[in-house]
């Protein structure tokens, strides 16, 4: 398994020079805080004490911060503990903000592998397999700045036409603008669907260590399969403590007070 080592947290490029002091202190301590935290946790890991890394990058959560290399490291210490449904979790936190980057779902899959229920997706079509690999490609965050630097593009582009003093500035300025408001509506429909795929679809890892799957919910109907931690499951439904999911192959049922780990 591999290690981030390099993380550095954003920094503001921008320096205010009116400050309120008190919550611009606030914000530089808990931003050094979290930069040493994950300093340490790494120290950690490499020490191979990967309990202690965890709780580092544990801490890191707790102050706000978020990132594809703390959750990505986080699942490489839970990993290294055997924790499946922890290590599976965070690694799909992982994905779901750097989806084209190979070493999480390298390790993602390793850790897949330690899960007892095997479970085989169902195949797609060539089209939806098309679709999901473009949606795929950036992170809906990522869409989000592609959409809004097309949007600017388009801007700047449009007001050269309008004041370009000769008529072949103005056709380039013109077939520039339209091209890039093209993409614009192209990359804000892929951001837009994305969110509202993100927001109808819950997507949640199974705790429980062992759970049965009922086809109604109560235990009058049938007992369909067992479920075992790690697993991903949809959420379709919930009715008081009966969750109905749905899982990779397409079979559903519904759970009893299943410890489920949202990952939206």
């Amino acid at each position: 398994m591999k290690t981030r080592t390099n993380f550095i947290f954003k920094k503001k490029k921008f320096i205010y020079l009116k400050l309120v002091l008190l919550v611009g202190l606030g914000m530089i301590n808990a931003q050094e805080s979290s930069d040493i935290l994950f300093s340490k946790g790494n120290d950690a890991y490499n020490k191979a004490n990967y309990s202690q890394a965890a709780e580092f990058y544990e801490k890191i959560i707790k102050n706000g911060e978020h990132s594809s290399e703390l959750y990505y490291n986080l699942g490489n210490a839970y990993y290294r503990l055997n924790q499946v449904a922890q290590s599976i979790f965070f690694f799909e936190k992982a994905k779901q903000l750097a989806p084209e980057n190979q070493d999480i779902q390298i390790n993602s899959s390793f850790a897949q592998n330690m899960t007892i229920d095997a479970i085989e997706p169902l195949p797609q079509s060539q089209l939806a397999h098309i679709k999901n690999t473009f949606f795929g490609l950036l992170s809906i965050d990522s869409w989000s700045k592609v959409t809004l630097v097309l949007l600017w593009g388009f801007s700047f582009l449009f007001l050269g036409y309008l004041f370009a003093n000769t008529v072949s500035l103005k056709r380039s300025f013109f077939i520039l603008s339209i091209t890039s408001l093209i993409f614009f509506i192209a990359s804000f429909g892929v951001t837009f669907s994305k969110d509202n795929i993100i927001k109808q679809e819950q997507y949640a890892i199974l705790f429980s260590k062992q759970i049965d799957v009922w086809s109604e919910p109560n235990r009058q109907g049938d007992l369909l399969f067992i479920l075992h931690e790690g697993t991903k499951v949809q959420v379709l439904d919930s009715l008081v403590e009966w969750q109905k999911i749905k899982i990779a192959n397409g079979s559903e049922g519904w759970l009893r007070n299943a410890f489920l780990k949202n990952l939206n």
